[in-house]
């Protein structure tokens, strides 16, 4: 059967419309959010540690677990705290894990908590489109309200306060990597889960010991530099920083306001902005006449056995100058 060339391009554009149609029959698939860190870590520990060493704490409407474990010598001598960096976990291998059971041994209940998530976006407002700006719309009304000047009557004063506007230098100040914004929304969230975990810890009255990573060190180093009624008998920081090079140098002096007694610990590969401050901070602390402060500077990599034993060592000593 032979075909007209008529017939076979009305058949050809009935079939590329019939595709066309089913084509746009097809939805898009539907965004899935994907999960938080918080929550693969959270799964990862229901799953993997036994369940009587997990607790779950509310912090307001934020409920975070923390893992418990009890002291297991004759004497029991307190309470220890840990907080890991931020995007770390408490079963990290820079110290946390190893603490977490060694210092049981030495008589201390241990609570490690996990950390918030970090909101990079914090203090971040929609960009307004050009047409939607204020400062355009307020140009524009001052338009309408303004009648329209020949530019032949323009002033030769005002021509030259223009070029003086444009030609003037100004100063832009660097742009932080980690904003204040963020910082200090990390800071509001990782402290309101630190009041639940020390809420849980005083139901065991005794000594209180903190001992805190990185970030998570530096906000809680401010946070005691304003006195809260939260009492803490030591307070052990691990490589102190604050990812934002103003708060890192007024650290410095923060630091040697802090009332618990200060055991501020550093390993050589930290980074060059941690390293450069051990000298400000003694020197804050001689100002200040903080006595109960002791700097130590750890060599070799933070995740070596060796490493780890030095490091309970030195907190086990520490603590029996305290009590």
């Amino acid at each position: 059967m032979v075909f007209s060339p008529l017939f076979k391009n009305t058949l050809f554009n009935l079939l590329l419309s019939y595709t066309l149609f089913l084509s746009t029959q097809v939805t898009a698939a539907e965004h899935i959010t994907p999960p938080t860190p918080s929550s693969i870590e959270n799964s990862d520990i229901e799953r993997l540690l036994p369940n009587n060493e997990i607790k779950k704490i509310l912090a307001g409407d934020t409920e975070f677990l923390s893992l418990y474990s009890e002291y297991m010598s004759a004497d029991f001598r307190g309470v220890v705290l840990l907080i890991p960096d931020w995007q770390s976990t408490p079963t990290n291998n820079t110290g946390m894990s190893f603490l977490r059971k060694e210092l049981n041994n030495l008589g201390y209940t241990t609570y490690a908590m996990t950390v918030p998530d970090i909101d990079w976006q914090a203090g971040k407002t929609p960009e307004l489109t050009p047409e939607l700006t204020p400062a355009k719309a307020t140009d524009a009304q001052t338009e309408i309200a303004t009648p329209t000047v020949p530019k032949e009557e323009t002033t030769v004063e005002s021509q030259t306060t223009e070029m003086k506007k444009k030609v003037e230098p100004h100063h832009v100040n660097a742009i932080e990597k980690v904003t204040d914004e963020i910082l200090d929304n990390y800071k509001i969230n990782l402290i309101a889960r630190f009041n639940a975990l020390y809420q849980t810890a005083m139901e065991e009255p005794n000594n209180i010991v903190v001992i805190a990573q990185g970030t998570s060190a530096g906000v809680l180093i401010e946070y005691y530099a304003d006195f809260p009624e939260e009492r803490v008998d030591a307070f052990i920081s691990l490589s102190s920083y604050l990812p934002n090079t103003k708060r890192n140098e007024e650290l410095s002096q923060t630091t040697s306001l802090v009332t618990p007694a200060l055991l501020d610990v550093y390993y050589a590969n930290d980074n060059t902005d941690i390293l450069m401050n051990l000298k400000n901070r003694q020197r804050w602390v001689n100002r200040n006449a903080k006595f109960d402060y002791r700097q130590r500077l750890f060599f070799g990599l933070r995740d070596q056995p060796d490493q780890h034993a030095r490091l309970t060592k030195e907190i086990d000593g520490f603590l029996r100058r305290l009590f």
